[in-house]
């Protein structure tokens, strides 16, 4: 196992080629996805042949640093979802994305923060990033309550693109938030 990061409870390591079920099984879950598609499953082709070499190409374009990131539990090895902490595809490399999307049986146990804490912990540490993101719909208010937990600002309210306007609450649009290497220092 490639390992990229470890927790108290977690461990995130790289994707493989292997993994595709896990992903596929986890965007089968209408709740997992409620946010995202509203509820539809991710096509398992779409995950074998784009998503899964997308994220493994990931970890070569940003040599290991950055990327889309399996978590497990330490305790028993359960694969619980993903984390990522990664640039725009051409954006600049001291600013990522945070991110994770968790299974049902993961909710509620402080997965999201745990493993997001650690994440802007290398970001700023390790890897020279200046600025960290993330965003979700506005009406999203446990991902916005796990921003607000990791000392993220709300920087913008953001438009719902045009393909994700089915999805309940999308009239409230998204919001981003935001956190510098500066602020999280000064925590």
């Amino acid at each position: 196992m490639d390992t990229y990061l470890e927790t108290e409870r977690l461990t995130l390591r790289c994707f493989t080629a292997d993994d595709a079920d896990l992903l596929i099984e986890l965007d089968s879950d209408p709740a997992v996805m409620r946010y995202l598609t509203g509820g539809d499953p991710t096509a398992p082709e779409l995950v074998r042949e784009r998503h899964l070499p997308n994220i493994i190409a990931g970890y070569e374009k940003w040599h290991g640093d950055l990327g889309l990131f399996a978590a497990q539990e330490r305790d028993g090895g359960a694969f619980i979802g993903w984390f990522c902490l990664r640039p725009e595809p051409d954006g600049p490399l001291d600013e990522a994305e945070l991110g994770y999307r968790l299974r049902q049986a993961a909710w509620g146990k402080g997965y999201a923060a745990e493993g997001s804490r650690a994440l802007l912990a290398k970001a700023f540490t390790e890897l020279d990033v200046r600025m960290v993101w993330a965003e979700t719909m506005a009406v999203n208010h446990g991902s916005r309550n796990v921003m607000k937990k990791l000392d993220m600002t709300l920087a913008t309210a953001i438009p719902t693109p045009a393909d994700m306007e089915m999805i309940e609450g999308s009239q409230h649009g998204g919001v981003r938030y935001e956190i510098t290497k500066k602020q999280w220092e000064q925590r």
